[in-house]
């Protein structure tokens, strides 16, 4: 009566490495974008001299890449929902890795700009596709959780990346770095090739015609709660990204910190950005605290963070205040994005792929807008920054109030009727 036993152990066990693998490889595509965008960070100056450019030119390679990563995300997305999960994933990885070896090359800053375009549309779809393969193989309330590890391993990038950066200029040129992000996109091609076995059974798949895509994106698009995560995402991302462009010329330029103490101020901040990630995981998994809570008490912890670094910046408060309201915004920004995502896909699993596209397209496309805007005054003053984050975090607030409270009830479940009426 007890042979059994340690055989069903010894399957779950194994079913259980499985899905953290799986959930390792995951989070390493999804690491693709942080990487791709501050590997490279340290080597701009050098970048610049090499092509003989200027400063401006050069940061378009920044921006292209970012437009690639919006864009890439609202087609793979889909595209995902069309022809199963694991094709795109390995398409996505192998391309990657090969435009990385083009930008190597790159005999000028122009071509290098086009080619980081490509770069961001490739690296968008082991972004936008691993959220979907979470969903597929997760319920709602597990799919949480499942996020948040995903965003551990994807978060220890912007960690890591400014320093592997450095590091690598210590031994060859910004020419190296982009062979290193050429490697590291083949090992990732390669572990879903070995670890991740598609999601997404032929049953499930939808029509690829445009039509299907678009009613899709329609019906997404009607329901206020998606809408709504899908903004407060946005915005919160945004302001993030305007911490992260500003940052270093706020910190460094203006209070004088050393590239090692800013490295150490960056470090701690995605410590506190990780860290909150998983409160978040283990507190919407265990279905004590609905995400929607989550979401609410993320976006006033970062509320409050952005509104000690404004009132700071514009008291010249010193450096203390900047750092401890950057430290609260991060922690709120951790709290929203992983139950945010989780919220998104809940009511729409059979469109995981064009929800999770919605959702990074936005992110990106909202945080690429606040670069502009963080840099009005130059190296002179914090202001512009700070009021760029408390800014979105506040919209963010207000639109995802207003939208999740004015939804009717059951949206979701109408939204999936409809479409199958049209589909």
């Amino acid at each position: 009566m007890s042979g059994p036993a340690p055989s069903e152990d010894s399957a779950s066990g194994q079913r259980q490495q499985g899905h953290r693998a799986r959930l390792v490889v995951l989070g390493a595509l999804t690491a693709a974008a942080p990487l791709s965008l501050d590997t490279y960070l340290p080597a701009l100056p050098s970048l610049t001299a090499d092509l003989a450019t200027t400063p401006s030119v050069t940061q378009l390679s920044l921006t292209s890449c970012l437009v690639g990563l919006a864009l890439g995300q609202l087609v793979a997305g889909p595209l995902s929902d069309v022809l199963g999960r694991r094709r795109p994933m390995l398409l996505g990885a192998a391309g990657f890795a090969v435009v990385s070896v083009l930008c190597a090359v790159a005999p000028s800053v122009e071509v290098l700009v086009a080619l980081r375009l490509l770069q961001g549309l490739l690296g968008a779809v082991g972004i936008v596709v691993a959220r979907a393969v979470v969903r597929d193989t997760s319920d709602a309330t597990t799919s949480a959780r499942a996020f948040a590890t995903l965003m551990l391993v994807s978060g220890v990038a912007p960690i890591v990346a400014p320093v592997l950066g450095g590091q690598l200029l210590r031994v060859t040129s910004w020419r190296g770095v982009f062979v290193v992000l050429a490697v590291y996109g083949a090992l990732s091609g390669l572990a879903v090739l070995v670890l991740v076995r598609e999601s997404l059974p032929r049953s499930r798949r939808r029509s690829g015609s445009a039509a299907a895509t678009l009613a899709s994106f329609r019906v997404l698009l009607g329901d206020r709660r998606v809408v709504a995560c899908v903004l407060a995402a946005g915005l919160l991302f945004s302001a993030m990204f305007a911490y992260i462009s500003g940052s270093t010329f706020v910190l460094q330029d203006l209070y004088g910190l050393s590239p090692q103490a800013f490295s150490g101020v960056f470090a701690a901040n995605s410590v506190g950005i990780v860290a909150s990630v998983q409160v978040a995981g283990r507190l919407a998994g265990s279905g004590r605290v609905p995400p929607v809570r989550l979401v609410a008490a993320g976006l006033g912890v970062a509320a409050v963070g952005t509104g000690v670094l404004l009132v700071s910046t514009l008291l010249d408060g010193g450096l203390a205040g900047v750092v401890a309201g950057l430290f609260v915004t991060v922690v709120g920004v951790g709290l929203v994005l992983p139950s945010a995502t989780t919220l998104t896909l809940a009511d729409h699993p059979e469109h995981a792929g064009s929800a999770s596209a919605l959702l990074g397209t936005a992110q990106f496309i909202v945080g690429a807008g606040t670069a502009p805007l963080v840099g009005l005054a130059g190296s002179r003053s914090a202001v512009p920054m700070a009021a760029t984050m408390a800014g979105a975090v506040v919209l963010g607030a207000v639109v995802f109030g207003v939208l999740w409270r004015t939804a009717p009830p059951g949206a979701g479940r109408e939204a999936r009727t409809q479409l199958g009426s049209e589909a």
